[in-house]
Protein backbone atom coordinates (compact mmCIF):
# COMPACT_ATOMS: atom_id res chain seq x y z
CA UNK A 1 0.00 0.00 0.00
CA UNK A 2 2.66 2.21 1.17
CA UNK A 3 4.47 1.52 -1.98
CA UNK A 4 1.33 2.76 -4.54
CA UNK A 5 0.73 5.44 -2.28
CA UNK A 6 4.75 6.82 -2.57
CA UNK A 7 4.54 5.66 -6.60
CA UNK A 8 0.98 8.01 -6.94
CA UNK A 9 2.44 10.96 -5.08
CA UNK A 10 5.44 10.75 -6.93
CA UNK A 11 3.16 10.81 -10.45
CA UNK A 12 1.31 13.89 -8.76
CA UNK A 13 4.17 15.70 -8.27
CA UNK A 14 6.17 15.89 -11.71
CA UNK A 15 5.22 18.71 -13.23
CA UNK A 16 5.49 20.93 -10.24
CA UNK A 17 8.76 19.41 -9.84
CA UNK A 18 10.33 20.53 -13.32
CA UNK A 19 9.50 24.09 -12.27
CA UNK A 20 11.30 23.94 -9.36
CA UNK A 21 14.37 25.79 -8.63
CA UNK A 22 17.92 24.15 -7.83
CA UNK A 23 17.42 24.51 -3.83
CA UNK A 24 13.72 23.31 -4.21
CA UNK A 25 14.60 20.61 -6.08
CA UNK A 26 17.67 19.64 -3.60
CA UNK A 27 14.76 19.35 -1.03
CA UNK A 28 12.35 17.38 -2.36
CA UNK A 29 15.36 14.38 -3.28
CA UNK A 30 16.66 14.73 -0.24
CA UNK A 31 13.09 14.43 1.25
CA UNK A 32 12.41 11.54 -1.20
CA UNK A 33 15.40 9.78 -0.40
CA UNK A 34 14.72 9.61 3.28
CA UNK A 35 11.14 8.15 2.72
CA UNK A 36 12.83 5.41 0.44
CA UNK A 37 15.86 4.68 3.16
CA UNK A 38 13.49 4.47 5.66
CA UNK A 39 10.81 1.98 3.68
CA UNK A 40 13.78 0.23 2.75
CA UNK A 41 15.13 -0.14 6.62
CA UNK A 42 11.38 -1.75 7.47
CA UNK A 43 12.00 -3.84 4.00
CA UNK A 44 8.89 -2.46 2.38
CA UNK A 45 10.09 -1.72 -1.00
CA UNK A 46 13.51 -1.40 -3.30
CA UNK A 47 15.08 1.72 -5.07
CA UNK A 48 12.89 1.95 -8.50
CA UNK A 49 14.23 2.43 -11.46
CA UNK A 50 12.57 6.19 -11.35
CA UNK A 51 12.67 7.82 -8.28
CA UNK A 52 12.43 11.54 -7.52
CA UNK A 53 15.48 11.72 -5.79
CA UNK A 54 17.38 10.07 -9.10
CA UNK A 55 15.45 12.68 -11.13
CA UNK A 56 16.18 15.80 -9.63
CA UNK A 57 19.82 14.66 -8.86
CA UNK A 58 20.04 13.88 -12.78
CA UNK A 59 18.63 17.24 -13.50
CA UNK A 60 21.14 19.01 -11.13
CA UNK A 61 24.00 17.33 -13.07
CA UNK A 62 23.04 19.18 -16.27
CA UNK A 63 22.08 22.07 -15.34
CA UNK A 64 23.77 23.19 -12.03
CA UNK A 65 27.14 23.94 -12.08
CA UNK A 66 29.74 23.40 -9.14
CA UNK A 67 29.42 26.50 -7.91
CA UNK A 68 25.56 26.64 -7.51
CA UNK A 69 25.69 23.61 -6.11
CA UNK A 70 28.12 24.83 -3.33
CA UNK A 71 26.01 27.88 -2.55
CA UNK A 72 22.75 25.58 -2.09
CA UNK A 73 24.88 23.35 0.11
CA UNK A 74 25.77 26.19 2.28
CA UNK A 75 22.35 27.93 1.96
CA UNK A 76 21.02 24.74 3.38
CA UNK A 77 23.25 24.72 6.05
CA UNK A 78 22.68 28.63 7.14
CA UNK A 79 19.08 27.31 7.28
CA UNK A 80 19.66 24.63 9.70
CA UNK A 81 21.35 27.01 11.96
CA UNK A 82 18.96 29.77 11.93
CA UNK A 83 16.44 27.05 13.30
CA UNK A 84 18.80 25.55 15.28
CA UNK A 85 18.86 28.59 17.38
CA UNK A 86 15.17 30.04 16.93
CA UNK A 87 14.20 26.57 18.34
CA UNK A 88 16.42 26.72 20.85
CA UNK A 89 15.56 30.22 22.41
CA UNK A 90 11.62 29.14 21.52
CA UNK A 91 12.10 26.05 24.02
CA UNK A 92 13.97 27.65 26.60
CA UNK A 93 11.72 30.53 27.21
CA UNK A 94 8.92 27.91 27.15
CA UNK A 95 11.06 26.70 30.32
CA UNK A 96 12.17 29.88 32.09
CA UNK A 97 8.92 31.57 31.77
CA UNK A 98 6.87 28.26 32.82
CA UNK A 99 5.26 29.26 36.72
CA UNK A 100 5.37 25.41 37.34
CA UNK A 101 8.52 23.28 39.56
CA UNK A 102 10.66 26.41 40.58
CA UNK A 103 12.54 25.73 43.79
CA UNK A 104 14.80 28.54 45.60
CA UNK A 105 18.43 27.26 45.21
CA UNK A 106 20.09 29.85 46.21
CA UNK A 107 20.86 33.30 46.95
CA UNK A 108 24.14 36.07 46.87
CA UNK A 109 23.97 39.24 49.24
CA UNK A 110 23.83 41.00 46.09
CA UNK A 111 20.16 40.34 46.29
CA UNK A 112 20.96 37.73 42.68
CA UNK A 113 18.28 34.75 43.27
CA UNK A 114 18.97 31.24 41.81
CA UNK A 115 16.08 29.23 41.22
CA UNK A 116 15.62 25.62 40.36
CA UNK A 117 13.80 23.29 38.55
CA UNK A 118 13.80 19.47 37.38
CA UNK A 119 12.58 18.69 33.97
CA UNK A 120 11.59 15.55 32.41
CA UNK A 121 14.66 12.90 32.13
CA UNK A 122 15.94 14.03 35.78
CA UNK A 123 17.88 16.67 34.33
CA UNK A 124 18.08 19.95 37.05
CA UNK A 125 18.13 23.40 35.12
CA UNK A 126 19.00 26.37 36.82
CA UNK A 127 17.30 30.18 36.41
CA UNK A 128 19.41 32.93 38.03
CA UNK A 129 17.71 36.35 38.08
CA UNK A 130 19.78 39.50 38.62
CA UNK A 131 20.15 43.41 38.44
CA UNK A 132 22.60 45.02 36.38
CA UNK A 133 23.98 48.54 35.84
CA UNK A 134 23.93 48.28 32.35
CA UNK A 135 21.55 48.67 29.20
CA UNK A 136 19.82 45.49 27.76
CA UNK A 137 21.96 47.20 24.36
CA UNK A 138 25.44 47.25 26.09
CA UNK A 139 25.31 43.89 28.02
CA UNK A 140 24.14 42.28 24.19
CA UNK A 141 27.54 44.12 22.94
CA UNK A 142 29.32 42.20 25.90
CA UNK A 143 27.82 38.65 25.54
CA UNK A 144 27.08 38.23 21.75
CA UNK A 145 28.33 40.73 19.91
CA UNK A 146 31.48 40.75 21.22
CA UNK A 147 31.23 37.01 22.23
CA UNK A 148 35.21 36.26 21.43
CA UNK A 149 36.40 39.00 24.21
CA UNK A 150 34.53 36.75 27.22
CA UNK A 151 38.24 35.08 28.41
CA UNK A 152 39.41 39.01 28.70
CA UNK A 153 37.14 39.08 31.37
CA UNK A 154 36.17 35.38 32.79
CA UNK A 155 38.39 33.71 34.21
CA UNK A 156 36.50 30.50 33.71
CA UNK A 157 36.99 30.72 29.79
CA UNK A 158 39.59 29.64 28.46
CA UNK A 159 39.05 31.18 24.62
CA UNK A 160 35.42 31.14 22.62
CA UNK A 161 35.94 31.38 18.54
CA UNK A 162 33.35 32.21 16.19
CA UNK A 163 33.53 29.68 13.56
CA UNK A 164 30.46 30.84 11.62
CA UNK A 165 28.72 33.78 11.30
CA UNK A 166 24.72 33.42 9.67
CA UNK A 167 23.37 36.69 9.61
CA UNK A 168 23.41 39.37 12.05
CA UNK A 169 21.99 37.25 15.03
CA UNK A 170 23.11 34.01 14.63
CA UNK A 171 26.52 32.41 15.34
CA UNK A 172 28.61 28.70 15.88
CA UNK A 173 31.02 29.13 18.68
CA UNK A 174 33.25 26.67 20.04
CA UNK A 175 33.90 27.18 23.66
CA UNK A 176 36.80 25.90 25.88
CA UNK A 177 36.46 26.43 29.70
CA UNK A 178 39.60 27.43 31.76
CA UNK A 179 41.43 24.93 34.35
CA UNK A 180 40.59 26.64 37.53
CA UNK A 181 41.24 26.34 41.02
CA UNK A 182 38.06 24.97 42.52
CA UNK A 183 36.65 23.72 39.11
CA UNK A 184 34.66 20.67 40.42
CA UNK A 185 33.54 19.78 36.64
CA UNK A 186 36.82 20.21 35.34
CA UNK A 187 37.82 21.16 31.73
CA UNK A 188 34.94 21.08 28.92
CA UNK A 189 34.39 22.39 25.32
CA UNK A 190 30.89 23.23 23.96
CA UNK A 191 29.90 23.10 20.38
CA UNK A 192 26.87 25.77 20.23
CA UNK A 193 24.63 27.74 17.90
CA UNK A 194 24.37 31.45 19.57
CA UNK A 195 20.70 33.14 18.20
CA UNK A 196 19.92 36.71 18.97
CA UNK A 197 16.49 38.25 18.76
CA UNK A 198 15.45 41.62 20.31
CA UNK A 199 11.69 43.19 20.58
CA UNK A 200 10.35 46.61 21.71
CA UNK A 201 11.26 45.98 25.33
CA UNK A 202 13.21 43.20 25.56
CA UNK A 203 16.58 41.44 24.12
CA UNK A 204 16.83 37.18 24.22
CA UNK A 205 19.80 35.55 23.81
CA UNK A 206 19.15 31.38 22.70
CA UNK A 207 21.36 29.06 22.48
CA UNK A 208 21.90 24.90 22.22
CA UNK A 209 24.38 22.30 21.42
CA UNK A 210 25.23 22.35 17.37
CA UNK A 211 27.77 19.96 15.49
CA UNK A 212 30.05 21.45 12.50
CA UNK A 213 31.90 19.15 10.15
CA UNK A 214 35.31 20.49 10.42
CA UNK A 215 35.40 20.45 14.08
CA UNK A 216 34.50 17.06 15.88
CA UNK A 217 35.08 16.58 19.54
CA UNK A 218 38.46 17.17 20.11
CA UNK A 219 41.37 14.93 22.08
CA UNK A 220 41.71 15.34 25.63
CA UNK A 221 38.39 17.33 26.15
CA UNK A 222 35.05 16.02 27.27
CA UNK A 223 32.15 18.01 25.08
CA UNK A 224 29.52 19.01 26.84
CA UNK A 225 25.86 20.29 25.63
CA UNK A 226 24.59 23.48 25.98
CA UNK A 227 20.69 23.77 25.93
CA UNK A 228 18.20 25.09 25.09
CA UNK A 229 19.69 27.78 26.94
CA UNK A 230 18.74 31.57 27.10
CA UNK A 231 19.32 35.18 28.47
CA UNK A 232 16.40 37.68 29.39
CA UNK A 233 17.68 41.59 29.46
CA UNK A 234 14.68 43.86 29.97
CA UNK A 235 15.22 47.61 31.22
CA UNK A 236 14.09 48.00 34.80
CA UNK A 237 10.53 50.89 34.22
CA UNK A 238 11.92 53.77 35.93
CA UNK A 239 15.84 53.33 35.16
CA UNK A 240 16.10 52.46 31.61
CA UNK A 241 20.02 52.24 32.03
CA UNK A 242 20.00 49.17 34.37
CA UNK A 243 18.55 45.79 33.21
CA UNK A 244 16.84 42.68 34.59
CA UNK A 245 19.07 39.96 34.05
CA UNK A 246 17.73 36.20 33.56
CA UNK A 247 19.97 33.84 32.59
CA UNK A 248 18.12 29.81 31.99
CA UNK A 249 21.58 27.19 32.60
CA UNK A 250 20.65 24.44 31.04
CA UNK A 251 23.84 22.18 30.62
CA UNK A 252 24.55 18.55 30.20
CA UNK A 253 28.22 18.18 31.22
CA UNK A 254 29.12 14.45 30.13
CA UNK A 255 31.84 12.46 31.72
CA UNK A 256 31.42 10.05 34.80
CA UNK A 257 30.68 13.15 37.61
CA UNK A 258 28.37 12.10 40.28
CA UNK A 259 25.11 14.56 39.40
CA UNK A 260 24.59 15.72 43.11
CA UNK A 261 28.27 17.67 42.13
CA UNK A 262 27.06 18.43 38.97
CA UNK A 263 23.70 20.19 40.52
CA UNK A 264 25.71 21.81 43.32
CA UNK A 265 28.97 23.05 40.97
CA UNK A 266 26.40 24.84 38.14
CA UNK A 267 24.68 27.63 39.79
CA UNK A 268 27.62 28.16 41.39
CA UNK A 269 29.19 28.70 37.82
CA UNK A 270 26.16 30.96 37.25
CA UNK A 271 27.14 33.24 40.71
CA UNK A 272 30.57 33.54 39.78
CA UNK A 273 29.89 34.81 35.55
CA UNK A 274 27.57 37.31 36.79
CA UNK A 275 30.04 38.14 39.60
CA UNK A 276 33.17 38.70 36.64
CA UNK A 277 30.60 40.40 34.34
CA UNK A 278 30.01 43.10 36.91
CA UNK A 279 33.63 43.79 37.80
CA UNK A 280 34.06 43.89 33.80
CA UNK A 281 31.48 46.36 33.68
CA UNK A 282 32.84 48.85 36.55
CA UNK A 283 36.01 48.70 35.05
CA UNK A 284 34.87 49.83 31.62
CA UNK A 285 32.67 52.43 33.33
CA UNK A 286 33.34 53.20 36.62
CA UNK A 287 29.84 54.49 37.95
CA UNK A 288 28.91 51.22 37.77
CA UNK A 289 29.26 50.28 41.44
CA UNK A 290 26.35 47.36 42.29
Amino acid sequence: MQRAVLKLCCGISYPHVRSMAGLQRAALAAFGQEISVRLQSRGQMSHPAWSPSRWTRHQEEEKTDPAEQRTAALADEDVFYLRRGEEALNEALEIVESKDGWKPEMAEKNGDVIYSKVLMGNRKVFRLEAELDASPEELHDILFVRVEEMHEWNPNIRRIRVLKHVGRNTMVTHEVSAETAGNLIGQRDFLSVRYSSKSESRVYMGGAATQFESLPPQPGFVRAEDGPTCIILQPLQDHPDRTRFIWLLNMDVKGWLPQSLVNKALPRAQADFTKHLRLHLTAQNPEHRR
